[in-house]
């Protein structure tokens, strides 16, 4: 008698990249709520700004499937010591890499966010700076899906052309639903009636 191996279907990875200084607050809460809420992951670059309201939005979720995940980046003359402030309380995976942060730096290889942008299934771009512009660059390099919620192309300079700009939540969401498609049921999900 042989025995199959089950494999559980994997859960898709929704990147939420934006500012790390300030938190945009409003838009982030509601695409955290949402990605956990759709039984998703959630990954950020663990730090401050939008990461850190993105993931207490999402772990505030009861009974979400999803782990907020977290790329924590090294201080670059201490290779694997986080840089202060990282991870944020609310990572509950954190994902220590000998990386440092990125900034202007983002798109070269010693950056953690090719891991940021590797990782997602769907990268979802909030305003930010450069950093957040260079893992724009690297999801467009990669081949990540990718939307940029946001007001006006100025809300993130150097944004690379082709991603789609959407200052409608609901576009957000409905382009994140289509490239990530729906998570797997998990046993306590499947017993529970839909709200």
């Amino acid at each position: 008698m042989t025995s199959r191996i089950i494999r559980p279907a994997r859960r898709p990875v929704v990147g939420v990249m934006g500012s790390h200084a300030d938190a945009h607050a409003e838009r982030a809460r509601r695409v955290g709520a949402w990605v956990a809420r759709q039984g998703y992951h959630l990954l950020t670059g663990a730090g401050g700004g939008v990461m850190a309201a993105v993931t207490e939005a999402f772990v505030a979720v009861p009974e979400r499937p999803g782990l907020a995940l977290g790329v924590v980046p090294s201080m670059p003359e201490r290779p694997g010591t986080p840089l202060p402030g990282y991870p944020n309380r609310w990572v509950e995976i954190p994902i220590r890499a000998h990386l440092d942060s990125g900034g202007p730096a983002g798109d070269e290889p010693t950056s953690r966010n090719h891991v940021n942008v590797l990782t997602a299934t769907v990268v979802v771009l909030l305003p930010g700076g450069v950093g957040t512009a260079s893992e724009a660059r690297l999801a467009v390099r990669y081949g990540r899906p990718c939307v940029a919620y946001l007001r006006s192309a100025a809300e993130l300079p150097g944004l690379p052309g082709g991603i789609p700009i959407e200052a409608d939540f609901a576009r957000v969401a409905a382009y994140v639903a289509e490239h990530a498609g729906p998570a797997p049921a998990t046993p306590a999900a499947a017993g529970r009636r839909p709200a």
